[in-house]
């Protein structure tokens, strides 16, 4: 039976069997997780690109990503509020009110996005100092932020629309599109990255716009698919495609839970991004290299632990459903065996980070530098990613149930109790590795807090049901 029949079968109320309940997991998972590793591959292009142009190109786009990252997890927070209500829906068989609920999703999140814009636009000049960059980097920086608030419009619509598609069940589409849009990213950079060049007897054009360019061409990539997601989502997908006699009718109600369910978790992304934030300033004072090895480094372990997140994107729907038709039996069986796949899938990426570390590295910089901080950093961090494989995939499970204020609290006390202090204590003394010890230190611990959320049920015995 197909991933579509296997959904159809959970909200009609069917028993699954161990193997069609991990089958389905598996199903929802392996699109979901190449989506996610095609969004850190554009993270690799831009940086593998600039990465060419030299330690300061490099550094401008790292002093500023924990702030690029701020931005794009709240429009994430935004959509989610949004996205979960609808999996609920479509999980008790109201498609009508899922689809409804979709429509405000649009209007309400794009109208969030005004003040989110002018705040970044107006920040945008001071933001590299008030993060200690150097002299050399802020200008480029500062450029790369601007850019990309500008497109953050684009970024919600982009989150809303996957995580629809998501919510109803469709990880293909998605997944394809993502792929796509690695490469326009490619494209778009090559011409907007780098100037005119000849290749044999050919002349490549190009703007030469350096890290603006990289800025450009994502936002770029990220505008035509975009325009393809709301094709497929508004046009063609079976359960939330427009119907010509269906108007949109605002319920407050479901604004008010779409903000229960969003503001922790915005909470949330503004205390791990502001906590980053004050790891690069732990970083800054070590110099243009640490902060381009960071940055690498953070960009290079993405590509190990993106799977935990398309486990957590599939345990989200799979969550939601299962709730929304009343399975809560069938809910806990099934986020403890996305969690347990979870921790099984980092565990074997964590190897193989640390195995190819230098590789890894040596692909986004020729600086041996560079590659000997920044693969230090990522053999340090091997050791965390099952724990932290467990926290990305039972956060998925708490998002599908609407428990979103616990597991923020404890994300907040990981990343400011225990990482930042000890990233402070321990940089002056060892340096890079001080802070990617403490980064290791807490994802350990946040990944051991969301097991024992896990096993003692607050999250489901206070799931949000929405009808």
């Amino acid at each position: 039976m197909g991933r579509s029949g296997l959904l159809e079968k959970l909200r009609a109320g069917g028993e699954l069997s161990f193997k069609e309940q991990l089958l389905l997991i598996v199903q929802l998972s392996v699109p979901a997780i190449l989506a996610q590793i095609s969004s850190i591959i554009m993270q690799y292009i831009d940086a593998s690109m600039l990465g060419r142009l030299g330690a300061d190109a490099s550094a401008s786009i790292g002093l500023v990503s924990s702030s690029t990252w701020l931005f794009g997890g709240v429009c994430m927070a935004a959509a989610i509020g949004f996205n979960v209500q609808v999996a609920q829906s479509i999980g008790a068989g109201a498609f009508c009110e899922a689809r409804n609920t979709m429509k405000q999703a649009f209007c309400v999140t794009l109208i969030f996005c005004v003040p989110l814009v002018l705040v970044g636009v107006a920040v945008s000049g001071y933001l590299p100092h008030w993060l200690g960059g150097a002299q050399e980097i802020c200008g480029g920086a500062s450029r790369y932020f601007l850019i990309y608030v500008l497109f953050v419009p684009v970024t919600q619509m982009l989150h809303v629309s996957v995580g629809m598609l998501q919510a109803s069940g469709n990880m293909r589409i998605p997944s394809i599109l993502q792929v796509i849009m690695c490469g326009l990213d490619v494209a778009f950079n090559l011409l907007l990255i780098f100037p005119s060049r000849k290749m044999g007897s050919f002349v490549l054009p190009g703007a030469g716009l350096g890290v603006a360019g990289a800025a450009l061409g994502t936002a770029l990539a990220q505008v035509v698919t975009v325009l393809l997601l709301s094709y497929f989502l508004l046009m063609r997908s079976p359960i939330l495609r427009l119907r010509k006699e269906e108007k949109m009718t605002f319920s407050m109600e479901r604004i008010k839970t779409a903000l229960r369910i969003a503001l922790p978790i915005g909470f949330e992304e503004a205390v791990m991004c502001g906590a980053i934030i004050g790891t690069i300033r732990v970083v800054s004072p070590l110099g243009t290299v640490a902060i381009a090895a960071n940055a690498f480094a953070v960009t290079a372990e993405g590509l190990c632990y993106m799977p935990g997140h398309g486990i957590g994107t599939a345990a989200t729907t799979l969550i939601g459903q299962s709730i929304g038709a009343g399975r809560r039996d069938l809910a806990l069986r099934l986020a403890w065996m996305s969690t347990l796949l979870g921790m099984a899938v980092l565990t074997v990426a964590g190897f193989l980070m640390y195995l190819a570390a230098p590789w890894m590295i040596g692909i986004l910089s020729p600086d041996p530098e560079i590659i000997a901080l920044g693969a230090m950093a990522l053999r340090v961090a091997a050791f965390a990613e099952p724990l932290y494989g467990a926290s990305l995939a039972a956060s998925g499970v708490f998002r599908g149930a609407g428990d979103t204020l616990v597991p923020s609290c404890m994300n907040f006390f990981s990343m400011w109790v225990v990482r930042l202090p000890l990233a402070a204590l321990l940089a002056p003394r060892l340096g890079l590795r001080g802070v990617w010890v403490a980064m290791c230190v807490e994802l350990c611990v946040r990944g051991g807090l969301c097991l024992i959320r896990l096993a003692r049920k607050g999250w489901l015995k206070g799931a949000l049901i929405v009808k």
